[in-house]
């Protein structure tokens, strides 16, 4: 088995980490300097764009796509969609690793795959014109595309902590404001459980934990855990934040995962932010 990741990084690595003795995985990156960093995890590393993939793509089992979409669309597709097309009714899996940031706002309200996409940021509509490109080679060739809405990704290297630490973590507040979460293990777990069991035709996965919190929450919890005193809340309007992160907060919902744990057997190891953060400095502790 060979599994063909576009932009293999930090959820790709998660599951890259997870699969069995004999699997194969090649990856994708942008520079020189970070396929010389994937090569020395065991990775057959190719830079992407640069190098030819034809060779990859016609021996890839699986194919995996992280890589985001750009001002032009999805770089994958814009580069290799013919070849691609060529190929990918004869893969088992092809995966698309897209974001919960499709649905838009809901004011707080529950969400399910089922749920129209509308999106309130340019990030969001990118993805959504992104999954639709996928969609439509989907249809074109038959190909199994899964396409997974991943919630807030953190874990080992990505949480609060050291920026509670380094007394640069804000616990800004927008009333009513929550969103999901997603441990990168739990990624994983659900990515490995989709491969093995192929939908003819696809499907759409939301990946996220259990409960839906308000983000300051996270941080004051963090603090807790390490001791230090909880950062002061300041009021959204106040934040001076980039658009980045007012991208973030602009949209708040609860997201559904019971299609996971109902077609893929996924009982998630991190169900809430309380749980992730207790077992990565439980971790941290143990380096």
């Amino acid at each position: 088995m060979i599994l063909l990741s576009f932009g293999h990084g930090y959820s790709a690595q998660g599951l890259a980490r997870v699969l069995p003795q004999g699997w194969k995985v090649i990856g994708t990156t942008r520079t020189a300097e970070r396929a010389t960093v994937l090569a020395e995890t065991g990775i057959i590393a190719r830079q992407f764009p640069g190098d030819d993939l034809t060779d990859d793509l016609d021996r890839a089992t699986h194919l995996l796509v992280s890589a985001g979409p750009g001002p032009g669309g999805d770089p994958v597709l814009s580069a290799l969609r013919d070849r691609i097309a060529a190929v990918a009714g004869d893969k088992t899996w092809i995966g698309y690793l897209s974001t919960t940031g499709v649905y838009g706002d809901h004011a707080g309200g529950w969400v399910t795959e089922d749920t129209p996409l509308i999106p309130s940021t340019a990030r969001g509509v990118a993805r959504v014109k992104a999954e639709q490109a996928w969609q439509a080679l989907a249809a074109e060739t038959g190909a199994p595309l899964h396409i997974f809405r991943l919630a807030g990704i953190y874990g080992p290297g990505r949480g609060p902590f050291a920026k509670v630490r380094g007394g640069a973590a804000r616990r800004i507040i927008k009333p009513g404001q929550v969103f999901n979460r997603i441990h990168v293990d739990d990624i994983a777990q659900v990515l490995w459980a989709s491969m093995q069991s192929p939908v003819f035709g696809g499907r759409t996965y939301n990946v996220c934990d259990d409960k839906a919190t308000p983000p300051q929450d996270v941080i004051a919890h963090a603090a807790k855990l390490l001791g230090l005193p909880i950062p002061p809340a300041i009021p959204i309007e106040k934040a001076g934040m980039t658009a980045m992160a007012r991208s973030f907060y602009a949209e708040s919902k609860r997201v559904d995962n019971s299609r996971i744990k109902t077609e893929l057997g996924i009982r998630l190891r991190y169900p809430d932010y309380r749980s992730g953060l207790k077992a990565l400095l439980a971790a941290e502790d143990m380096e």
